[in-house]
């Protein structure tokens, strides 16, 4: 509540710690901070490798900052490796203008293996760092190509980032990504050439056309973009902002928060039961001996898992 850097980034680990007694006193906390709320705007970048999330952010960031009264926490999601679980976490390195600075606060993590393109517990990082007094929150999702539309569920404003003459268009829809993006902006232009950056942003907006609105009343914009001239950064800043104004106004800010909090109330059910079930003592005694018998195909996947079930769960006649 202070806004100690040092007791969020322990809180967070703490939060993302699967230990049951840190996930005790992590639940105690949050209960605690979500009595301390404050006027925030959450913005969600997301976009392919090499789109320049990092680079962006540092810029956007330096925009927002340039009003005083504005505090900035970033939360960057790196992916996991499957083999080794680990995780580079590099993005902190990447904004070096930012990481020196007081009213700043970056916090990389690890996928964890979780699908979407955050970590599992993202969302309620996001709460800590409002509590701690950061009134904009920016979440870079990990990019690495699978729909990651799970953003969607935790910020208010989302930016896709495309490279003109990538093909990311028509990626963006097969992935589901463009249906929920607020803004767009194609990166890099400095270099590209013009031709190229006319058709990507020709081909975004002929493909928005194509897609239902997300909202009615709101055109996302598409806007060549370069974090090294520093071209569309501040109209890129104002569209976010316009975007806010335009959910107070219509009173569909506060709904989608809510909408949000019910969202992580429900994973949370859907989280604790599996961990609830797998560490059941029914459920530790059978599991190694109903697999073998799946492998030995004496059982299907099917029947195997509804006898596993059913040993803790009964079904309702």
């Amino acid at each position: 509540m202070n806004g100690s850097r040092s007791a969020l980034s322990r809180a967070i680990t703490l939060i993302e710690s699967f230990r049951p007694d840190h996930q005790d006193t992590a639940h105690r906390i949050l209960d605690n901070c979500l009595q301390h709320r404050h006027d925030t705007l959450r913005i969600g970048i997301t976009g392919s490798p090499g789109t320049g999330k990092s680079t962006l952010i540092e810029a956007i960031g330096l925009e927002i900052l340039d009003n005083p009264a504005n505090k900035l926490a970033i939360l960057t999601i790196d992916p996991s490796s499957k083999r080794s679980g680990g995780s580079i976490l590099g993005d902190k390195a990447r904004m070096e203008k930012l990481s020196g600075r007081k009213d700043v606060f970056i916090r990389p993590s690890p996928s964890s293996g979780h699908l979407g393109g955050t970590s599992p517990k993202t969302h309620e990082a996001i709460l800590l760092c409002e509590a701690a007094g950061y009134n904009i929150i920016i979440v870079e999702t990990v990019g690495v190509g699978q729909s990651e539309t799970s953003i969607e569920s935790m910020v208010d404003y989302i930016l896709l980032l495309i490279l003109p003459g990538s093909g990311d268009e028509l990626q963006g829809i097969k992935r589901g990504i463009m249906e929920i993006a607020d803004g767009i902006a194609i990166t890099k232009t400095d270099e590209a050439s013009k031709k190229s950056v006319f058709h990507s942003k020709a081909s975004c907006e002929s493909a928005l056309k194509l897609l239902p609105k997300k909202h009615p009343a709101w055109d996302p914009q598409v806007i060549p973009s370069s974090s090294i001239s520093g071209e569309g950064i501040k109209e890129v800043l104002d569209s976010i902002l316009q975007f806010a104004a335009f959910l107070h106004g219509n009173n569909l800010f506060e709904e989608n928060r809510k909408k949000q909090l019910n969202q992580l109330f429900r994973s949370q059910v859907d989280l604790q039961l599996k961990q609830a079930f797998y560490n059941h003592p029914e459920i530790s005694s059978s599991f190694a001996a109903i697999a073998a018998k799946v492998e030995e195909k004496n059982f299907s996947p099917l029947s195997g898992a509804k006898k596993l079930v059913e040993k803790v769960i009964r079904s309702p006649r």
